[in-house]
This record gives C-alpha cells, sequence and structure tokens, in this order.
C-alpha cells in the first residue's frame, strides 16, 4: 500500500513553479503524487517525469472528459473523440511514468438527461472504455474509472454499478476508484462497499466529507482503513482535496468558503491519518457492521 497526494490542491497543470512541491511532499512521507493530465504533450510529461523521480517519489494521474467529448452519447462523432482523448491521456501517462490514469472518464461532468443511465449508453460505455482500456494497457497504463456523486454526474454513481462496470469491460488494464467523498454520499456504508467490490477496486481516494483536509470532518476513515486491509488491498491511497486558489476548479467542486489554514496543515494532516490509520488497522477478519 502506497500513499499519495493529488496537485488538484495546487494546479489543473504543473509547471516550473509547482516543482518545490514535489519535495515537500516526499519530505513528508508520501510514496507520490498525483498529476492532472488535462493539457499538455507527450514531452512536457516527460519532463515532469524526470523531476519526480529525482524527487524520489512515484506517480499516478487525474483527468476528465472534455467537453465535445463523451463515450455515452448516441452520436459517434463525440465517442471517437472520447477514444482519441483517452488514448491521448494514456500516452501522455506513459511519458510521465504514471501507473494509473483516474478519474470520470464515461461523462462530461455537469450533464443531466433527468434520468438514471440507460442501457445503450451503458453498452456504449463499455465499447469505448473496452478498446482505451487495451490501448492503455499496451503503454503500461491502466484507467481507473470514478464514480462521482449523483449533484455531479448521473451515469455512474455507486459502487455496485462501478463494480459491474469495470465486470462488463473485463479488461486487466481496467478498475474503478473507491472515493470516499463520493460514496459518503451514495453508499449506505463505506467498509461495506470495499467489502463487496474490492475485486474490481483499483485505485483509492481518500477525501473528506466537505473535501477539505482528511481527519477534520465526519467520515469514519478507521472503518475504511480496516476493511481495505482485511480485503487484501495494496494499492495507492492517494489524498483529494480542494481549496479555493483556483477559481474555475473551485467553481467545479463548490468551493465557496476556505476549509483549511494552508495545503501544508492538509498534506500534512493527512499523511498522519493515513499512515496511523493503516499502521493501527487489523489485518485479521473483519466484519462491517
Amino acid at each position: 500500500m502506497r500513499l499519495g497526494f493529488n496537485f488538484l490542491l495546487w494546479t489543473t497543470h504543473v509547471t516550473e513553479e509547482h516543482l518545490p512541491i514535489l519535495d515537500a511532499i516526499k519530505a513528508t512521507g508520501y510514496d507520490g503524487v498525483e498529476i492532472p493530465v488535462f493539457e499538455g504533450n507527450e514531452s512536457h510529461f516527460a519532463w515532469l517525469r524526470r523531476h519526480i523521480e529525482n524527487a524520489g517519489l512515484q506517480c499516478t494521474a487525474a483527468g476528465a472528459m472534455p467537453s465535445g467529448s463523451n463515450p455515452i452519447s448516441p452520436d459517434p462523432v463525440l465517442r471517437a473523440r472520447a477514444l482519441d482523448h483517452l488514448k491521448w491521456a494514456s500516452d501522455c501517462c506513459a511519458a510521465l511514468g504514471a501507473e494509473l490514469f483516474i478519474g470520470p472518464i464515461y461523462q462530461p461532468l455537469g450533464e443531466f438527461t433527468g434520468r438514471g443511465p440507460t442501457e445503450d449508453e451503458k453498452s456504449r460505455c463499455v465499447e469505448i472504455h473496452k478498446q482505451a482500456a487495451q490501448y492503455a494497457g499496451k503503454a503500461g497504463v491502466k484507467l481507473s474509472v470514478e464514480p462521482l456523486n449523483r449533484f455531479e454526474c448521473y451515469f455512474l454513481n455507486t459502487a455496485d454499478a462501478a463494480a459491474e462496470l469495470v465486470r462488463r469491460v473485463d479488461e486487466p488494464a481496467y478498475g474503478y476508484l473507491y472515493d470516499t467523498f463520493h460514496f459518503n454520499i451514495e453508499e449506505n456504508s463505506l467498509p461495506d462497499a470495499v467489502m463487496r467490490t474490492i475485486g474490481q477496486i483499483n485505485h483509492v481516494h481518500i477525501s473528506e466529507n466537505n473535501r477539505g483536509t482528511p481527519g477534520t470532518g465526519h467520515i469514519d476513515f478507521a472503518s475504511v482503513f480496516r476493511a481495505l486491509r482485511a480485503s487484501g488491498y495494496d494499492g495507492w491511497m492517494t489524498v483529494e482535496a480542494f481549496g479555493s486558489a483556483l477559481p474555475d476548479l473551485s467553481a467545479a467542486t463548490k468551493i465557496w468558503r476556505p476549509l483549511f489554514a494552508n495545503p501544508e496543515d492538509v498534506y500534512c494532516g493527512a499523511y498522519r491519518l493515513m499512515r496511523d490509520g493503516w499502521d493501527a488497522a487489523s489485518d485479521g477478519d473483519f466484519q462491517p457492521t
């Protein structure tokens, strides 16, 4: 099990000005960082890879579906653009040295139909994601599809729906991301969701109920750590927190008020929560309530 921190706390595109953060993350004790992949090219991410490795860190990557591309659309042009985008992201991840590309890669965010996903939409998603996972796998990258809560998307909201999508895509380079913030809204029990779907989970986001510093809100992280450890999970646990420094991202994540004093409080506090919580979790039998 490795501990990571998502750079979306600071930026949607990591450049030279952000490089000192790598050393701070490493000094805190983290094993890696999660790099936003929303723009740029392979040469940029190859440049960034050298700095990440020089800092003694590993990495994963995060992104989303841009407007004008949609894997579940009935329009074949939008689906083709979605596949092209996922191939581009996989190429950037390969250059970056990122082993995972994660995110809500099934629909543009904030688009709703007034109903849940149809079977046709599910089938279209499976078709595009299967091709994308095959392409990513050849590049040494795995995809991790992220369910979001019902207020941000309609296609994928729950652990069971995500697990079923993973089973239908049926590719070794494809799994789903378990996120404590979204499942705090959508699931009746955070540990139960782990135990039911652990076979399809290939990444974990540790995020507080208000998206601020993990451990300062009401999420029972101890029960999540126990469930993950009892299930044999040995992938990444990566912190995802958001602030108000980036206006566009603040608008997308609905951050209207300060949630912490400074970023150092977030990554130091979250590291201590995860390190101590994982060490304290029993690796024996665990029966969630």
